[in-house]
């Protein structure tokens, strides 16, 4: 199936499948390691070590192994069983190994060995998160990599809290290096699940009973089937961001700029209130605008839209040479009109020093400004975002590993500022905003603006993009030339 084929596409070092039960994804790895073992050395042969986390499942892959050479006709010897010694006798681990002419083993083990650390080659590490010790485990892993051996690392998710679900955020952050795939039941019974059931049953297959069936699973798995089958750690809910952490990034320096209008102001002439806008842009925004320096920084902007109820903001971001990013300022718009809220923008934007990105949220009536943005700056430097869970499951960790190291800095030092950041909680293993609002000082509503304004700003900073130079050229020599009128004839004594 098509997403088998894309895990054994995948050609890195490290890499790291997050996915649903019983998709055959084992299988697919079984057929991929069979290759590999089989290869001659010049051709990237090597021997493979499978990791089970039990004799049972030990058993399952390598009589997978086993079926796949001799599908690919390969020339190999019978499952030997063997032991694994330790230090330890006690702890001596029974393996099942199959030899190949290359010299090339695959080793299937029931646990977790000690001494793995000195051995070469492709290590399988199926089912992760259920291992005693994974962070141990992953660490003598690793260290193949050093001399051109790869890790795989499958399994279904055991908790936030679990090493797996560790490894796989630190991926999305960028922490560490390695690949990420990711396939939900509902994935699979769309690339063909249900069909290969049918065929391996013998039946014919009907689209209602495949419905049945996706059904009668999730039924089956109950409330774990979101783990079980989606790929969504459990076990979150908490808040996203320690307060600690948040409050180290704050700066008494950074002004919010506040623009609110009473229920109503909309009514007045369109003249009227763009005057009002201008005068408060030139005002309030303008010195602080020409106060950003110009030499080797780069701006980036995020905005949450909102025209009532909640609030608009608008957060900047200036790049420094050191790569380390901060806001000079950010800006809440309260009740503002759609066309004030773009006058504001655009007057902002267009000073903002060797602008590069912006990043708006573009659902529903936001997506009226982040069209008109990037009508006038470029589709190419706005990004117009919808912020689904899998945006948010993407863009989060790489966030937090920000501020976690001090690249991402200079929040005002604001307790409604400060709450909308902390407002993003785990739901279903994601970081987001909740349903729930909360209250400012005045008594008006939020809903994490300023902490979304934050993140898509952070997000457009991350973004490859392409920046056009130029250098004026000046002549190396200056030519008069008689400029002439009528193909220059009255200015010639003759036709001839």
């Amino acid at each position: 199936m098509d997403y088998q084929k894309d895990w054994i596409g995948i050609r890195s070092p490290l890499k790291v499948a997050e996915k649903s039960r019983r998709i055959g994804l084992t299988w697919a790895e079984a057929a991929d390691n069979v290759l590999v073992a089989a290869s001659e050395k010049k051709a990237g042969g090597q021997t493979v070590y499978y990791l089970g986390y039990n004799q049972d499942m030990t058993v399952e892959y390598i009589q997978a192994c086993a079926l796949w050479a001799r599908a690919f006709n390969y020339a190999a010897g019978e499952i030997e069983e063997g032991i694994w010694p330790d230090e330890d006798p006690d702890k001596h681990i029974k393996t099942f190994t199959i030899i190949f002419p290359s010299g090339h083993r695959i080793v299937a083990l029931t646990s977790r060995p000690s001494n793995l650390r000195g051995r070469q080659g492709v290590v399988v590490i199926d089912e992760a998160a259920f291992h005693a010790d994974l962070a141990q485990l992953l660490k003598a892993a690793l260290a193949l990599l050093i001399w051109g051996g790869e890790v795989h690392v499958i399994s279904t998710h055991d908790g936030t809290e679990n090493a797996f679900n560790e490894l796989v955020e630190e991926i999305r952050a960028g922490k560490k290096k390695g690949e990420i795939f990711r396939c939900t039941f509902h994935e699979a019974v769309s690339d063909g699940l249900y069909t290969r059931v049918c065929l391996r049953r013998g039946i014919p297959h009907v689209q209602a009973e495949e419905d049945a069936w996706v059904q009668d699973v999730y039924a089956f798995y109950g409330d774990a089937a979101t783990e079980e089958l989606d790929c969504v750690p459990s076990q979150g809910g908490g808040a996203y961001l320690s307060l600690a952490l948040v409050e180290s990034r704050t700066s008494r320096d950074v002004p919010v700029l506040r623009l609110a209008y009473p229920q109503g102001y909309e009514t007045a002439p369109e003249y009227i209130r763009l005057a009002d806008s201008l005068e408060w842009c030139e005002r309030e925004l303008r010195p602080l605008l020409e106060a950003l320096p110009t030499q080797s920084v780069q701006s980036f902007y995020g905005m949450d839209f909102a025209r009532s109820g909640d609030l608009s903001v608008i957060w900047p971001l200036i790049k420094a040479q050191d790569l380390r990013k901060a806001a000079p300022f950010t800006v809440e718009l309260r009740n503002v009109p759609f066309k004030q809220q773009e006058q504001i923008l655009f007057y902002l934007v267009r000073r903002l020093p060797n602008f590069l990105k912006g990043a708006h949220d573009a659902r529903g009536n936001g997506q009226q400004i982040a069209e008109s943005a990037a009508v006038e700056f470029g589709y190419n430097r706005i990004e117009q975002v919808m912020l689904t869970e899998g945006w948010y499951r993407d863009n989060m960790p790489p966030f937090k590993a920000a501020l976690e190291d001090d690249t991402l800095h200079g929040i005002p030092a604001d307790k409604d500022v400060t709450g909308d950041i902390r407002a993003f909680r785990v739901v279903k293993g994601v970081a987001r905003i909740p349903e729930q609002r909360t209250t400012e000082k005045g008594g008006a509503k939020r809903h994490g603006d300023a902490g979304i304004a934050l993140v898509l700003a952070d997000f457009a900073s991350r973004q490859e993009v392409e920046i056009f130079e130029y250098h004026r050229v000046s002549p190396t020599a200056v030519h008069d030339r008689q400029i002439k009128q009528g193909a220059g004839w009255n200015q010639q004594k003759g036709i001839w």
